[in-house]
């Protein structure tokens, strides 16, 4: 029975986000999935929900922060950070002014 298990990611959207994604909600993404692969089902909801998460090229969008359990994920890992059952990952829009 392996791989078809689901694994639940609390995610945490704040300021402008918020009003796209909600304030918080439960994500299920297949085990092992990568911080990547949770970003595509976000993503998949709307062309709203693309366009806040990727460039046009579909790369996810530098200036969005994101952190997982209160770490900050630092872009190069995210097609490598593999999430676990019960992580939080939080989106943050651009700082203002940076």
């Amino acid at each position: 029975m392996h791989g078809n298990h689901e694994m639940i990611i609390r995610v945490r959207a704040f300021a402008r986000l918020r009003e796209i994604f909600g304030s918080e909600r439960r994500v299920d993404v297949p085990e092992g999935s990568a911080m990547s692969d949770l970003l595509a089902v976000l993503g998949a909801e709307s062309e709203l929900h693309a366009r806040a998460l990727f460039d046009d090229d579909g790369s996810p969008k530098k200036n969005v922060i994101l952190m997982r359990n209160g770490k900050r994920v630092n872009h190069a890992e995210i097609p490598v950070l593999a999430l676990a059952g019960g992580d939080e990952v939080a989106l943050f829009p651009p700082v203002a002014g940076g």
